[in-house]
């Protein structure tokens, strides 16, 4: 029985302590944006574009094998 007891002080300690730290960061501001990285995905960046755009010899040894057989088929 007395196990029992120091189980549920631990589980609620342990909650207290998650609450404390949800609490904290949600006055720092970590959730404010929630729909900006669902919505970031859906756009190219600028990176990617610009290695396309070169079209050299090393950009096409960091391709790889399979994106060559992408790109003869398109």
């Amino acid at each position: 029985m007395d196990i029992l007891y120091l189980m549920i002080l631990c589980s609620v300690s342990l909650a207290a302590v998650f609450l404390v730290v949800f609490i904290v960061y949600a006055r720092k501001g970590q959730f404010e944006d929630d729909e900006s990285p669902a919505v970031r995905i859906l756009f190219d960046s600028e990176e990617i574009k610009e290695k396309e755009g070169d079209g050299s010899k090393e950009d096409n040894k960091e391709k790889g094998e399979n994106n060559k057989i992408e790109e003869k088929s398109e």
